[in-house]
């Protein structure tokens, strides 16, 4: 049998439940789960790619078919790179869905051999966003009810 290999792409700046809930399901999914996180030199990040990466395979190190990574360029590149037939996202929100379909549609067109796949997100996890709790983490507050228990985040 053909190893199906998926890859679940973001920036986990940081990674929530919400992110591990999804991700756990689309693990189930493929043989292979590579969490790919990505280096977007348009974006400014609030943590290091090495924190970033560090709390992914925490938070997955007893998950031994999910993978972490991180990569630069575009995620469809990312996924032929690795051999992945499939692009995981997981969708909270209508909102989601119309930002998520058009990403799905342009990466079609560069490659039609990878499919995009949408997740729903459980709706206990649909609130939580990584924007939430870094403005959560900058205020001082409790962010345990937020992200894995595995990982460690250095107040300010």
């Amino acid at each position: 049998m053909k190893n199906k290999i998926g890859i679940f792409p973001g920036s986990f700046d940081p990674i929530t439940v919400g992110h591990k809930h999804v991700i756990l399901k689309a693990a189930e999914i493929v043989e292979t789960l590579i969490v790919g996180i990505g280096i977007n030199s348009n974006k400014k990040h609030h943590f290091t790619i090495e924190e970033r990466v560090k709390w992914g395979k925490k938070t997955f190190l007893n998950h031994p078919n999910i993978l972490v990574k991180k990569y630069e360029g575009l995620t469809v590149d990312f996924a032929r790179k690795e051999n992945a037939q499939f692009i995981f996202r997981g969708l909270r929100s209508s909102l989601d869905f119309e930002y998520e379909k058009q990403i799905a549609e342009s990466n079609n067109i560069i490659n039609k051999q990878i499919e995009t796949i949408f997740l729903l997100a459980n709706n206990k996890y649909a609130m939580i966003s990584s924007s939430i709790v870094r403005e959560i983490i900058k205020t001082g507050g409790n962010i345990d009810e937020f992200v894995p228990i595995d990982i460690n985040i250095s107040k300010p």
